[in-house]
């Protein structure tokens, strides 16, 4: 008889720290994409990181060898351009984020724009600049709404180093504005429930799998999906146990999780 996580019809799976780290692939990564597509079972590359477009994770998972479309793949950057054409139709944004994510937010209708927008968004902003801050610290004490792509403080990098990422921009502009941001990526469920619709799926027959207690395990939690912690990022065990938030399933890694389906 098959288990919850065995009759699970769609897999979303968070990248840095659960298929690959850097540009080094974890093991056994290729290999449960690989099984899940053959399997005819449905995969989605889930992630928080706004810094790219989906255009380019599809060419960056393709030349990591990932069978990849662009129906494979949900970012922060894809869903936050949705809540603001849904939620600030009306409204310029002025955008703290990358080129990819100007372009992603622009391709969506969205106006952009540095004078008097009624909405300061960040995302993962790896071309950060001064001015860009100065701007968006005067926009938020003005009242503009604050909204972000994805909560985390730090992007996951190989040897044990970090990148500081769009939860620690926000959190400098909060101490200098006193204002919190809306997030968009997880653990707010919307790229969950996006995909739940699109694909006819109900959450409670979606599993994700990551790293984070606070954003991957959290956000299954918030959607009312299954969560599936595999220990190849930053979580341990202890931290598990110590945690308000606990996965309905553990893994060492991926190789584990596959066993576990018969794949």
């Amino acid at each position: 008889m098959k288990d919850t996580l065995q009759s699970c019809k769609m897999f979303v799976f968070d990248l840095d720290g659960t298929l690959y780290l850097g540009d080094e692939i974890l093991p056994g990564a290729h290999e449960i994409i690989e099984a899940l597509d053959k399997a005819g079972i449905c995969y989605i590359y889930l992630t928080n990181n706004s810094s790219r477009a989906a255009a380019d994770y599809v060419t960056r998972l393709e030349r990591m060898g990932f069978p990849c479309t662009k129906a494979n793949v949900m970012s922060s950057s894809m869903a936050t351009a949705e809540y603001l054409k849904e939620n600030y139709p009306c409204q310029d944004v002025y955008l703290v984020g990358t080129d990819a994510l100007y372009d992603e937010l622009k391709a969506g209708g969205l106006p952009l724009s540095d004078t008097d927008p009624g909405v300061v968004c960040v995302g993962f902003d790896t071309q950060l600049t001064y001015d860009k801050l100065n701007k968006a610290t005067h926009f938020l004490r003005r009242g503009a709404a604050f909204v972000a792509a994805n909560p985390d403080c730090t992007c996951p990098m190989p040897n044990d180093e970090v990148l500081p990422d769009c939860g620690g921009i926000c959190a400098l502009l909060t101490a200098c504005t006193g204002r919190e941001p809306f997030y968009i990526g997880k653990p707010n469920p919307q790229m969950l429930l996006m995909l739940s619709k699109q694909h006819g799926i109900p959450l409670s027959q979606i599993a994700v799998v990551g790293v984070r207690l606070y954003t991957d395990i959290a956000v299954a939690e918030n959607a009312g999906a299954v969560s599936v912690c595999v220990l190849s990022g930053e979580t341990n065990r202890e931290m598990i146990e110590s945690s308000p938030v606990k996965p309905q399933y553990v893994f060492d890694s991926v190789v584990e999780l596959r066993a576990h389906l018969n794949l």
